[in-house]
């Protein structure tokens, strides 16, 4: 349950929190409910109360003990018993269904409106009857005095189908092209009638003639806005016999005594979107209007506009239901949970929930957390210098003035992420480069040798000396230097392709590969360094060159080999020392975290209980005893007797054992290479007797 606080008005969101998959087992239940903080808060008022994908319409039966549903996909029906909080039954249909009417006072009699022109009347069974309109509906509504079911769609005309003799009657004719909704005042039975083409017609059954016509769209335009289309109207309800309440497709209602031509009271949601559905909540000496468009349900004072408080979507409204004589109410969204939101303002809960009074109270005296604790403010400055600016109008930010709300988990993942400031890095890389600039127009001294990546450079130009020796003269010219190959030019000049000689592979590797000792590098060095100074002096003297080292490289052979193990000894001993250290922190830093939880935890002692008695211990209770005391028992009881079902606790060992397999099994995930592009050569078939054994 989620508790917010809108204009000093507490909202309880009673469908807030995580809902367990139906495939977990009772024991896998229990299990997550133990472990998951947000799970063992969270309130399931009616059981099963969602849909595939999305909830349409939601409607309560008159005499408040039954709940309809309906939603896709697959198109269905759900019935909940509020008494018994849970489900009743569940029907699937052949198309969607746009809207439709309980016309008993319980579930046994329904009629529903589909998106293909048909309309089924159900019963207790199942379905009754089938038929079809002209036109494609919208809305519908039931006169219950005449047993009258009016139709309106994308027509003109106001189609009446009679209940009782079981025909159409002659339809009303509108001036209008099509009509989106249509509402019966339950006094005096006038038939209102909301058109695209910003109109209210209101007709007298008893004559089947047009009373008024009520325009509504001049008054819904305000005067410094540009218009672009004539805003229709999209929802109509009734307080009682004279004041009307009128949704527009441009987020504006009006409310009109019918007796006027202009509104008494104009209110804006200001969001641009058509307005859903309307409610007048006049329970317990309140005044209060309901207006919902997809994003926003708004409770304003009916007699003065002023805002009581509302409520946001996580996902867009369909549909709006009040729960009489309460302040309960249902809403049908775009996800597979249907929401109930709970204001104690409003009214009580209902008799079948009334154990909502009790929480609320019990919330009231201890002091909880608000919606704001859970959440860090950032400014949209700070939001971009972590990088999260994508983020920016998903359900993830809430903005809140100059900034945005986030949750203080994402915030301190990012934090902990954060990379070093790249406005920072710009800066000094350019600050870098204009004095690079400044040092190219002094005088410098040429160098062959990159900057980047040198030692390896001076390896490979050794290993290529070595090689030429044995070549003739021409191909060594061919391959003399190593930046002339574009393919591999940026080897030695981008940062990117840098040697990171601070690898553990490249630690371990380094000694044996690299057989370039510091006296064979100097060497290398000033060989290309007289190359520049002087290329014909090098061509003379090479042969003397190529003898001197000949003959150095052969006595110091076998002194780098017992060099070089050492070399590889040393650096693998370091590796594990630091490794060993690494473990160490870790471990302290878990001690650490488990002493901050103990500490803010409510120690008690559980040895001795209220009465001073001693416990037994655990290795000295009976097994049926140990069992019970323990959550992870379960107790099955057959025809022979019972059968405890249970799991023995593991020892230390067995369980640092299985993290390691773990944790190398997803190594050698990371590392392994698919063997997909090796193909098994197909065996020709073989024949025994005439017949083919492969």
């Amino acid at each position: 349950m989620q508790v917010s606080t809108t204009n000093d008005v507490k909202i309880y969101n009673l469908s807030a929190g995580k809902s367990l998959p139906e495939w977990l087992s009772d024991r896998q239940k229990r299990k997550l409910v133990k472990q998951d903080v947000d799970v063992r808060k969270r309130i399931e008022l009616i059981q099963d109360f969602e849909m595939p994908a999305i909830s349409d319409n939601i409607r309560v039966s008159k005499d408040g003990q039954y709940l309809l549903s309906t939603g896709i996909y697959k198109p269905r029906l759900k019935c909940y018993d509020l008494n018994n909080l849970s489900i009743k039954f569940e029907r699937c249909m052949d198309a969607e269904i746009v809207t439709f009417e309980i016309l008993s006072d319980d579930y046994s009699k329904v009629v529903f409106l589909q998106c293909d022109r048909y309309v089924e009347l159900h019963t207790q069974q199942g379905r009754y009857y089938r038929l079809r309109i002209p036109k494609y509906g919208r809305d519908m509504t039931y006169h219950p005095s005449t047993c009258d079911l009016y139709f309106v769609g994308a027509g003109h005309e106001i189609y009446r189908l009679n209940l009782e003799q079981g025909r159409f009657l002659n339809s009303l004719e509108t001036e209008a092209t099509g009509m989106n909704c249509i509402k019966i005042n339950p006094e005096h039975s006038l038939v209102c009638a909301g058109t695209t083409a910003g109109r209210v017609e209101a007709w007298d059954p008893r004559s089947r003639s047009r009373a008024g016509i009520l325009d509504c769209a001049l008054q819904a335009i305000n005067p410094g806005t540009t218009v672009t289309s004539v805003p229709g109207i999209s929802t109509l309800t009734f307080r009682d016999g004279l004041n009307l309440a009128v949704g527009t497709t441009t987020g504006q209602v009006l409310l009109y005594d019918l007796r006027s031509s202009k509104p008494m009271k104009i209110k804006d949601h200001m969001y641009g979107l058509p307005i859903k559905k309307l409610k007048f909540h006049t329970e317990y000496n309140n005044d209060f209007v309901l207006s919902m468009d997809a994003q926003t349900v708004k409770i304003w004072d009916r007699q003065t506009g002023k805002p009581y408080t509302s409520i946001e979507a996580t996902a867009d409204f369909n549909d709006l239901c009040l729960y009489q004589q309460s302040g309960l109410f249902f809403l049908a969204n775009e996800q597979p949970k249907m929401q109930v939101f709970y204001i104690p303002s409003l009214g009580p809960a209902p008799k079948w929930a009334s154990f909502l009074d009790s929480l609320t109270e019990e919330l009231e005296e201890s002091r909880t957390a608000t919606t704001y604790d859970d959440y860090k403010f950032i400014t949209k400055e700070e939001l971009y210098d972590l990088g999260l600016d994508h983020l920016i109008g998903s359900t993830l930010l809430r903005a809140h003035m100059h900034g945005f709300y986030m949750d203080v988990r994402l915030y301190r993942k990012a934090v902990s992420a954060k990379a070093p400031n790249k406005l920072e890095t710009m800066k000094k890389d350019f600050i870098r480069s204009e004095i690079d600039k400044l040092r190219e127009k002094r005088v410098q001294v040429e160098s062959k040798l990159p900057s980047v990546n040198r030692d390896l450079f001076l390896k490979l130009k050794a290993d290529k000396m070595e090689e030429t020796k044995k070549k003739k003269k021409k191909k060594m010219k061919e391959t003399e230097n190593l930046l002339e190959d574009s393919r591999f030019s940026s080897l030695f000049t981008d940062k990117d392709f840098e040697v990171d000689t601070t690898e553990e592979a490249y630690r371990l590797l380094n000694p044996v590969v690299s057989k370039l000792d510091k006296n064979k590098k100097a060497e290398v060095e000033k060989r290309l360094m007289e190359e520049e100074n002087s290329a014909s002096d090098e061509e003379k003297n090479s042969e003397d060159e190529d003898m001197a080292e000949d003959s150095s490289s052969s006595e110091e052979s076998s002194d780098d080999e017992h060099q070089w193990t050492r070399e590889v000894k040393a650096v693998h001993r370091n590796i594990q020392q630091e490794k060993v250290q690494a473990q160490r922190l870790a471990k302290q830093e878990k001690l650490e975290e488990k002493y901050k939880r103990i500490s803010l935890a409510e120690h008690k002692f559980s040895e001795l209980e209220e009465t001073g008695v001693k416990k037994k211990k655990k290795s000295k209770q009976s097994i049926e005893d140990r069992l019970a005391s323990e959550d992870t028992a379960n107790v099955v009881q057959t025809e022979t007797g019972h059968t405890f079902t249970f799991t023995m606790e593991k020892s230390r060992q067995v369980k640092r054992k299985e993290e390691e397999t773990k944790k190398h099994l997803e190594e050698r995930k990371e590392v392994r290479r698919s063997a997909k592009h090796l193909k098994k050569d197909r065996l020709p078939p073989r024949f025994w007797m005439g017949k083919r054994v492969r």
